[in-house]
């Protein structure tokens, strides 16, 4: 098999993971990228991962592959696909490995066309564990800050800069190009820069946008009457919420947008379960809201992500609910049920 020898190297180490982990990993990562995913499934991803270090190796291997896989060649590519499609005896001799191709294959297969690797850059993934930020520049120059839990995925080529914020928040310092547009996508949003530092935090299809310099224009594509567009300034922060479709303009400091660098959560007026799902990227322990009727509760107010616990102490005085504190998980539940 006629394949590059970083990319079978890449592959030979997916020979310590497991077939049914590899797969799993790979059905998150395309799970985490479907612009219809809700909260539920961020909150998931965050679970599994916490259960046990491999699956978090398992998920950064396979992000992985997906980037050394762009980089082949076309017929290196071809050969990799007809050397994995086929039972043969080599094959089954190297199961493992089988596993990391096939699962590689799996998730490609349902995010993107093989035809179109051909017509683009290799896409580059970025993955910050839970409760790690992660600091990274990009190829043009442009700086991103990456919260804990967060996957950001760049696909740039000669005319455009595209990002995807699969899950999570990052805060952008782009190098202002106007032949070369600097566009981020959060679910239903596309976010393009005009000369920006900004923030963007993506829970499910809730998406905020906090801008500290600059301007940007923000286009919904959800919206039922057409793609609307909105323009904001420094100090405006857009809150977009799936249900009614819409976006709306609050204000905000430079300081509150960026609060989560200083281990700070800063919350205006949000869900409940939009809170929690959050406050899960920097929790040792998952916190799981038990009654549906608890999520859509707003909450306005800072949550220290040293001090988590001392937050779940005082909710109870905020909101009708019970907390309880497990090994592994926290449970919200509606106050008189215990």
């Amino acid at each position: 098999m006629m394949v590059k020898t970083k990319e079978e190297k890449i592959l030979l180490a997916g020979m310590r993971l497991d077939e049914r982990t590899l797969h799993t990993a790979a059905d998150w990562w395309t799970r985490l990228r479907d612009p219809n995913s809700a909260i539920e499934t961020v909150e998931q991803w965050l679970e599994w991962t916490h259960a046990s270090e491999q699956h978090l190796m398992a998920f950064e291997r396979v992000t992985e592959l997906a980037n050394r896989f762009g980089e082949l060649d076309d017929m290196a590519r071809r050969q990799l696909i007809a050397e994995f499609a086929r039972p043969t005896v080599s094959l089954r001799r190297w199961i493992p490995l089988a596993a990391a191709a096939s699962a590689l294959m799996a998730l490609l297969g349902g995010y993107l066309a093989w035809s179109q690797f051909e017509a683009r850059t290799a896409p580059q993934v970025y993955v910050s564990e839970v409760a790690n930020n992660r600091d990274i520049t990009l190829s043009d120059g442009s700086t991103v800050a990456l919260g804990g839990a967060t996957t950001l995925t760049t696909r740039f080529n000669k005319s455009e800069r595209q990002v995807e914020l699969g899950a999570g928040e990052a805060f952008f310092e782009v190098v202002h190009n106007a032949q070369r547009p600097f566009v981020v996508t959060a679910g239903n949003l596309s976010i393009r820069d005009v000369g920006t530092a900004f923030d963007v935090r993506r829970t499910g299809q809730h998406v905020t946008i906090a801008v500290t310099e600059g301007r940007v224009q923000i286009f919904n594509k959800g919206s039922a009457r057409g793609e609307k567009m909105l323009e904001a300034v420094a100090g405006q922060l857009v809150s977009y919420d799936p249900l009614k479709s819409t976006m709306s303009v609050s204000s905000i400091t430079s300081e509150q947008a960026t609060a989560w660098r200083n281990d700070r959560l800063e919350f205006v007026n949000e869900p409940l379960d939009v809170v929690v799902a959050n406050i899960n990227r920097y929790s040792a322990r998952p916190l799981h809201i038990a009654d549906a009727d608890l999520g859509p509760l707003t909450f306005t107010g800072t949550v220290k992500t040293d001090a988590i616990d001392s937050w779940l102490n005082a909710l109870p005085e905020v909101f009708p609910l019970h907390v309880s504190k497990g090994t592994h998980q926290v449970v919200l539940s509606r106050a008189g049920r215990h």
